[in-house]
């Protein structure tokens, strides 16, 4: 029944319930169990981030470290909250990084494609300081501190990659691809407002550019263009849009894993009228990334009722 109510709303679950079990619960029952297993699976997971806090963490000695490649990526989200409007979560995801060859439709050739595998989320409704535990349990369960090798691939949030520098500092640090074409793409439309084709080209020639790493051919145009805005944005994350190094690295330079993710939490929490206290958002968000994660079996027998 919670299993159910955290992939779809209260009525639809009650609906899936009758036609599987065939039995009749009323909603509001429905509701009531997963208010207190929510509770239930939250308070344990508080308990589990309490007792690996960054301070409680021993971090295996030089040399020591495993060889299986990470990923952590970051994002967020909105839902409504009763009485306070729209309110940002903040997801993490951590996942293995796993290169499979794949053939090229384009050269013939079978190259080395990259993705993201075994993924397994955690989101909370609150600030960074609220999430920075939550993100950091996650990363202890994955045995991220004890990883040689740790990328961070997320958008260009400052929020992001300040945590980041907190909780992995020796991470590699990635723009996602994906929007820091987005941004370049808005920066051809300040440089070129009056010629849609100017911006096209200039975009256009200027993408190889960003996948080389040679920011300074985008910034140079921008500053002289006045655009300090858009010349900062690549000037900051210059380190982090080294592409095509990271690509040959084996390094993941998308975040679609946490970006699907939002995704399917806001399926269950931003559907069409939904409307929720405070405490029912921050249960449903513990069980959603439980099912998400493929560990809702496990958290259910594990935490004490």
């Amino acid at each position: 029944m919670v299993w159910l109510a955290s992939h779809m709303a209260f009525e639809a679950a009650g609906e899936a319930f009758e036609r599987i079990a065939r039995r009749v619960l009323p909603v509001s029952a429905i509701w009531d169990e997963t208010q207190r297993h929510g509770e239930r699976l939250k308070r344990y997971l508080d308990q589990q981030q309490a007792a690996v806090g960054v301070e409680r963490v021993v971090l295996p000695p030089a040399g020591a470290d495993h060889d299986r490649p990470l990923g952590v990526s970051l994002d967020g989200g909105k839902m409504h909250i009763r009485g306070e409007g729209w309110k940002e979560f903040k997801a993490g995801a951590v996942f293995d990084v796993v290169a499979t060859p794949e053939l090229d439709p384009q050269t013939g050739e079978w190259v080395d494609q990259v993705h993201g595998a075994n993924m397994t989320y955690r989101a909370v409704l609150g600030s960074v300081d609220e999430f920075a535990p939550s993100l950091w349990a996650l990363a202890v369960e994955r045995q991220v501190p004890q990883a040689a090798d740790v990328a961070v691939v997320a958008d260009g949030a400052d929020w992001i990659w300040n945590l980041a520098d907190d909780l992995f500092p020796d991470s590699v640090q990635i723009v996602d691809w994906y929007h820091a074409t987005e941004y370049l793409a808005h920066a051809a439309e300040a440089l070129y407002p009056a010629c849609a084709q100017a911006a096209h080209n200039w975009q256009s020639a200027r993408r190889a550019d960003l996948f080389l790493g040679e920011t300074y051919k985008l910034i140079e145009p921008l500053e002289r263009a006045g655009l300090t805005t858009q010349a900062d944005y690549f000037r900051q994350h210059t380190r982090r849009m080294q592409y095509q190094e990271f690509h040959e690295q084996d390094y993941p330079i998308g975040s679609g894993t946490v970006e699907s993710g939002i995704k399917r939490f806001k399926h269950r929490l931003s559907g069409p009228g939904m409307r929720w206290s405070r405490p029912a958002a921050e249960r449903m968000l513990v069980l959603r990334a439980a099912v998400l994660s493929g560990t809702f079996d496990q958290l259910w027998a594990t935490a004490p009722n």
